[in-house]
């Protein structure tokens, strides 16, 4: 112990100061590079484990240029936490109800869980760019880490989607029940259990909250006439494991961060026919939009020809990669980071680059989220502009319907800005 009095002999040496402050600063050093904020490189799919995490309640979506806003969870009263931009990165993947989704499925309110980045290229942010270390930040009442400056999202999953890739489940311990709404006390945790303590969450619920049983949807009426929960007062559900759909509403009573059940999913069957739903959703969604990609080189010939090697995205319904087979005929068109067409005022297909598929080539080992670990090799007789190493693309096989796509959602022919990205108030009529 150093000594207060002011004898020398007791103080510590100039050298021993010297190390003690160096240690401390390799500490705090080291402290911060684990979790440093991380920026992804163009062309190269950033690893998950870099990913800032975070969670909050999705409040607005541009779904033409895949952004919008998240109430974030931080330490302080949620209610006053503003709501905070992002952008989805262009690989950038949702998934709601277990399965592949676009921002458009999701309903406003849903709480959603966040792998995000800094933008790799800030100078075309969608949103707005924030100081690194924003994160650390306090808000006011809203307290640390509303706003972090990782806004680019590489994976932005619901409750039930986040549950089932980490393997956790929710375990109903008791419910309190009046006028068919009330309260439940339940722990996330382990499907397969573990020995870690889990702290106990209290959640609301409605008449308003979706029950599903195998092929049924019930309501909390016909669970209380079945004897499942009381009509009244409290009691024990004893674990059982279900999954949850999680929102946010105003509370009273003074709680700031108590979130609401939107739906219970009470076994494996109504869970999959919930994604099942969604899947088909998906699916016509992409089939007429064409498959997002990126090129990764450009062989050029003569006369216009070229040979194109680009990598399919993640996140996918594997039926939609099962379209992309050697020899068939393909359409590839250019498109924006925010994965927008260009050219598309006659059809997306109008000024796009035709051909057909050299080579699919599959990875094999670990493929990095984002990356479908497909890659295509595919000849065009006529190669557009916007078809060049590292810029992104949309691919679609002749089997595919041709559809012409909403104003919103494609760049003009030639006389565009990078501006019309983000549309202004001069996208509406004027009456």
């Amino acid at each position: 112990m150093i000594s207060s009095t002011p004898h020398h002999s007791n103080r510590p040496s100039r050298n021993w100061l010297t190390a003690r402050c160096l240690g401390l600063l390799l500490i705090t050093t080291a402290a911060i590079a684990a979790d440093e904020a991380f920026r992804p490189e163009p062309g190269k799919f950033p690893p998950l484990e870099k990913a800032h995490t975070y969670r909050g309640e999705l409040v607005f979506v541009d779904h033409a240029n895949r952004r919008g806003s998240l109430r974030v969870q931080g330490e302080g009263t949620y209610f006053r936490n503003a709501p905070h931009p992002f952008a989805m990165l262009p690989y950038g993947i949702v998934r709601y109800h277990g399965a592949p989704a676009d921002l458009r499925d999701i309903p406003l309110g849903t709480v959603m869980h966040v792998r995000a980045f800094l933008p790799p290229d800030p100078t075309i942010s969608a949103v707005p760019v924030l100081p690194v270390d924003n994160r650390e930040k306090t808000a006011g009442y809203s307290g640390k880490g509303v706003a972090p400056a990782e806004n680019h999202v590489l994976l932005l999953e619901d409750e039930p989607s986040h549950c089932q890739r980490e393997g956790m489940v929710w375990k109903l311990k008791e419910i309190e029940v009046k006028n068919n709404e009330g309260m439940i006390i339940a722990t996330r945790e382990p499907k397969q259990g573990g020995d870690g303590k889990t702290d106990e969450e209290k959640l609301t619920f409605d008449a308003a909250t979706r029950i599903w049983r195998g092929r049924e949807s019930l309501s909390i009426e016909e669970l209380i006439a079945e004897g499942k929960w009381p009509a009244e007062g409290k009691k024990s559900l004893g674990g059982q494991p279900v999954l949850l759909g999680i929102t946010w509403k105003p509370t009273p009573d003074g709680i700031f961060t108590r979130f609401h059940i939107s739906d219970i999913w009470l076994d494996d069957v109504s869970m999959q026919r919930a994604a099942k739903n969604q899947t088909e959703t998906h699916k016509a969604f992409i089939r007429s939009r064409w498959m997002p990609a990126w090129v990764d080189a450009v062989e050029y010939g003569k006369f216009g020809r070229a040979i194109v090697t680009a990598t399919l995205f993640g996140g996918m319904d594997a039926a939609l990669y099962a379209d992309f087979k050697k020899d068939a005929a393909l359409v590839m068109n250019a498109a924006e980071n925010t994965l927008k067409h260009s050219g598309g005022n006659y059809g997306p297909a109008h000024m796009a680059s035709k051909g057909s598929i050299h080579d699919v080539t599959i990875a094999t080992g670990d493929v990095p989220l984002g990356s479908s670990g497909i890659q295509i090799r595919f000849e065009t007789d006529l190669i557009i502009e916007g078809i060049r190493p590292g810029r992104i693309v949309r691919v679609r096989p002749a089997g595919w319907p041709a559809v012409n796509l909403p104003r919103e959602e494609y760049l003009g022919d030639g006389s565009f800005s990078h501006d019309d990205r983000f549309p202004t108030p001069a996208i509406f009529p004027k009456y």
